[in-house]
């Protein structure tokens, strides 16, 4: 799964309320989500802006999370947020399947040392009883 926490630069309540979001995903949603702060409207003059580019960059990097400004009306970076989740997503997925994978293996691999094992030690045993019937008949 994977969240756009979008807000609006020319809004600060908007940017406020991003940290209450990601506290419901904490609580609501799996773990390891993919999330992307946007803050859209970037197109827009520098005297409405009420978020700076790099307060919503802090605030990414705090959470550990990619960050972009967006602009809905010119198109800007809005196709590189969509495929940058979707990649996100793909290689956690691709990541979860390969340790799945190994998982497997390792199970696979521990059930065959226990079967050696035990193949050994009734080998073990049956030369013991054997040799031990041995010496009784001489």
């Amino acid at each position: 799964m994977g969240i756009l926490l979008v807000y609006d630069v020319t809004d600060e309540s908007s940017f406020n309320n991003i940290r209450n979001w990601i506290r419901n995903i904490e609580q609501h949603a799996s773990d390891n989500v993919n999330k992307i702060l946007v803050g859209n409207k970037a197109d827009m003059d520098e005297s409405k802006r009420a978020v700076p580019t790099s307060k919503g960059q802090a605030l990414a990097d705090e959470y550990g999370i990619k960050f972009f400004e967006t602009s809905a009306k010119t198109n800007l970076n809005v196709e590189e947020v969509f495929f940058s989740i979707a990649r996100d997503i793909k290689q956690r997925l691709a990541d979860t399947d390969s340790k799945a994978e190994v998982c497997h293996r390792q199970s696979k691999l521990t059930n065959k040392t226990r079967e050696l094992g035990l193949r050994q030690l009734l080998k073990n045993h049956l030369a013991v009883g054997l040799e031990q019937t041995t010496l009784r008949m001489r």
